[in-house]
């Protein structure tokens, strides 16, 4: 139990560090509504349990070794990341009355299907988090753990991620924060854009590093 516990708080310290999913969710939930965000949770879920099963199943190992993989996932995963960022950043300094109509479309649609769908993409954009849930694996699962052992971890880290995420959903969307947001939901638009870029200028910059 100790050790189910000692995963649970260091997946729960990595998940309180924003980054693309913290912005996704709490932009969605504050611009557009509660249920358009949970589905972007869900998205977000899938691509988090997609990306721990791979790492449960040794694929940062196979970015060891096939370095040429791990730069071609990094640059596509850093073009769309970069993509989401121009979008929020030319959404934020559009006219402001076109502006109060579109802010922060870019970032998660209006409908439930196109949240969950981008909500998965942004995930599956950031091949780093193979190589998180790989470290943590590898720290804490021998080689010859017990299958069901590694069940558990892949259930922890899933549903501690839906949780957390949900949490974002409701408390960003509460009244307060959405009249909040409508007030300066610009220049939110505007510095998500740019951490978005940001994000995606690193996968960038690490994959044409690794190509040397």
């Amino acid at each position: 139990m100790s050790f189910l516990l000692t995963v649970a708080l260091v997946q729960l310290i990595a998940l309180l560090s924003p980054g693309p999913d913290f912005l996704f969710v709490s932009q969605g939930a504050a611009r557009h509504s509660r249920k358009v965000a949970l589905a972007g949770v869900l998205g977000i879920t899938l691509g988090v349990a997609f990306w721990s099963a791979l790492a449960l199943a040794g694929l940062h190992l196979l970015f060891q070794q096939l370095a040429w993989l791990q730069r071609a996932v990094s640059f596509a995963g850093g073009l769309y990341l970069c993509w989401i960022g121009i979008q929020m950043l030319r959404s934020a300094l559009r006219h402001p009355a076109a502006a109060v109509e579109t802010s922060g479309q870019a970032v998660l649609p209006r409908t439930p299907g196109r949240a969950w769908r981008q909500g998965l993409l942004t995930n599956l954009a950031n091949p780093k988090v193979v190589i998180y849930f790989g470290s943590i694996f590898s720290a804490f699962v021998g080689e010859h753990a017990p299958l069901a052992l590694r069940w558990e971890l892949w259930l922890l880290v899933v549903a501690e991620t839906l949780a957390w995420f949900t949490a974002v959903a409701l408390v960003f969307g509460l009244p307060a924060m959405r009249a909040g947001y409508a007030r300066i939901g610009r220049a939110l638009d505007g510095v998500a854009g740019a951490v978005f870029g940001l994000f995606g200028l690193e996968l960038l910059w690490r994959a044409r590093l690794a190509a040397g």
